[in-house]
């Protein structure tokens, strides 16, 4: 019972991450790109889906409720979307996040659960304050809705150290580039960070 369980949430959040990236190859399509913006990079969306499949698959055993499987999904739809938009074109749309937050809440509010406001807010506070000092060149808004919607979606603890890895992640990458460096897409070290740490999220 538990292998049929497994396979079919693989394929249930394997979908989702094929929705999402149909859903952030259109969406990129509508924006232009920065001029001061990163350059566009190739997004692996086979790997992207694959990821989603794996989540799904081990979320599926240990979830507490359908809902919560449903909310998982959306979020994966969203965290894959908003790495092809922002790897593409260098923005990320409210959309995505603000979006899937909205419902969050909507689902907090009614089941009185305020914990997920704070698991939001704490995340958000320092790379607001980071956007505010680099007034939004060293750190975008969309970066900082996104970081509040993976507070909301992990937890105060778990966003913490998802986000330092990710942030951890992006400044080797930018030392590696070495001459060649100039702003980068953030968003996908945000939303691998995110999904990598949901399991684990999930267990605890």
């Amino acid at each position: 019972m538990m292998i049929i369980a497994t396979l079919l949430g693989a394929f249930f959040f394997g979908a989702a991450g094929a929705v999402g990236a149909l859903l952030g190859i259109t969406f990129a399509e509508r924006f232009d790109a920065l001029a001061d913006g990163p350059p566009p990079q190739q997004t692996p969306i086979p790997l992207l889906v694959l990821g989603c499949a794996l989540i799904g698959a081990f979320v599926t055993v240990h979830a507490f409720s359908p809902a919560q499987l449903v909310m998982l999904a959306v979020v994966c739809v969203a965290l894959v979307a908003i790495w092809i938009v922002d790897a593409r074109k260098g923005v990320v749309p409210d959309a995505f996040t603000l979006g899937p937050l909205a419902i969050i809440f909507l689902v907090a509010v009614w089941q009185h659960e305020w914990r997920f406001f704070a698991s939001a807010l704490i995340p958000f506070v320092p790379f607001a304050a980071a956007a505010v000092l680099s007034k939004g060149r060293g750190m975008g808004w969309g970066d900082v809705k996104l970081v509040a919607l993976g507070g909301a979606v992990l937890g105060a603890q778990w966003a913490i150290i998802a986000f330092a890895v990710a942030c951890l992640s992006a400044v080797i990458v930018c030392y590696a580039r070495g001459k060649q460096r100039g702003p980068i897409a953030f968003a996908p070290y945000l939303t691998a960070a995110i999904g990598a740490a949901i399991p684990m999220a999930i267990l605890h």
